[in-house]
């Protein structure tokens, strides 16, 4: 059943306005599905490396870029056991987990950072802690008991120097200094009968007990602060080597999505080329499909149906082409009686009379000229619309002029 197109129940405002909303949406939805966690605020108290507050290490990065040290924060777990280089300082959290000492194999060299403290955060400013108390040691060694058994915290009174690797140094941890103990630890930096760093061979790590020589309360002491410089430069095989601070274990991990790669070097090219094939699809769909039909029978009635059909006809016959001179007569004789020429003239009188109307205002060609073109066949199917078109163009122009004369 073929039919004619109803009339739309959108204006055309409408649809570009639903299109535009449901393309914004789309990338919104894309947008929060893959970029959701970089979106949110990342500065919430707490020991890790994007906190400004007193327990936090963001002071520590800011003092490493300012000392000219290529430093950043990762947020990639996968950094942890297969970076490319570089020295990994992991700050391990208040009554975390450390138990990750030993389900991961750490890519050497990578610092572990033992919590002394923990804090509030307060309700006002998210970004600050409201107070902050001392972690028990107790508690400290019932969570180092899983990967060091033998492991023992240890609080003493704060020397005026210690001896390290890097010559003599005085720090200035708050209230007293943090040590660890462990036979299957070899002491690096001693200090009485603790270690303040410690190596440990069987899982290539080096351990730092007292976190006040890195964090943002401890860093307000220039010793500290030089310490935390000396000790990073001690560490690294190379003054170029770079800096990382790892983020995960605070819960602060990118997920690697496919998503996300999509939009990355060197995928995003790809990417581009689809989404422009997308556009393309979006603005023919748009464009080819109209307001719907509305069912019709199957054989239309009337001379519009006539006309179509016999059209039709022609077309399967391709007999176009041979229209041409049965148009210049039937254009001769609508155009004769129109202007009431005498019957009794010939076709000559006719051709003669009708140059005398006006060339067409287009072309500036005569009846006698276009006549001539029409009274062989077409050559094809565009030559007979070109032709046909300017001699019934230029009857329009007669009409219209005979029209406005008598008037």
């Amino acid at each position: 059943m073929s039919g004619a197109p109803s009339s739309s129940p959108f204006s055309t405002r409408v649809v570009a306005i639903l299109i535009a909303v449901a393309a914004i949406s789309f990338g919104a939805v894309l947008v929060m599905a893959g970029w959701a966690p970089e979106l949110r605020d990342r500065n919430r108290a707490g020991d890790h490396p994007y906190s400004t507050s007193a327990l936090g290490y963001n002071g520590f990065v800011r003092l490493l870029e300012d000392a000219g040290h290529p430093v950043k924060v990762s947020r990639l777990e996968s950094d942890l056991e297969s970076r490319g280089w570089g020295l990994m300082i992991v700050t391990l959290p208040a009554y975390g987990n450390f138990s990750v000492l030993d389900d991961r194999v750490f890519q050497p060299a990578t610092l572990v950072v033992l919590p002394k403290w923990t804090g509030r955060t307060d309700p006002l400013n998210a970004a600050r802690q409201a107070d902050t108390r001392f972690i028990e040691a107790r508690d400290l060694n019932d969570q180092l008991s899983v990967p060091y058994p033998d492991a023992e915290i240890l609080r003493v009174r704060v020397p005026d120097s210690i001896e390290t690797p890097f010559g003599a140094a005085p720090i200035k941890p708050d209230v007293r200094l943090q040590l660890i103990k462990a036979a299957s630890l070899e002491t690096i930096i001693a200090v009485e009968d603790g270690a303040l760093l410690a190596y440990d061979p069987a899982r290539s790590l080096y351990i730092l007990s007292d976190p006040d020589v890195f964090h943002t309360f401890g860093l307000a002491q220039r010793e500290n602060a030089r310490f935390a410089v000396q000790l990073v430069d001690f560490l690294r095989y190379d003054t170029t080597e770079p800096i990382l601070l790892d983020a995960t274990l605070h819960g602060f991990e990118r997920s690697e999505n496919l998503l996300k790669m999509m939009f990355s070097v060197p995928y995003v090219g790809v990417t581009l080329v689809a989404l422009a094939a997308a556009l393309l699809l979006g603005w023919a769909a748009t464009i080819r499909f109209g307001p719907p039909l509305v069912e019709a029978r199957a054989i239309a009635l009337g001379k519009q149906a006539l006309a179509d059909n016999s059209a039709g006809l022609v077309a399967m016959a391709r007999r176009e082409a041979r229209m041409a001179p049965g148009f210049l007569a039937l254009v001769r004789r609508r155009l004769a009686r129109e202007i009431g020429a005498p019957r009794t003239l010939t076709e000559a009188q006719v051709s003669d009379m009708f140059d005398r109307l006006g060339p067409d205002a287009e072309t500036g060609r005569v009846f006698s000229q276009m006549e001539a073109d029409l009274k062989e066949p077409a050559t094809s199917r565009d030559d007979l619309l070109t032709k046909t078109r300017a001699l019934y163009r230029w009857r329009k122009e007669i009409i219209r002029r005979t029209l406005h004369e008598r008037n």
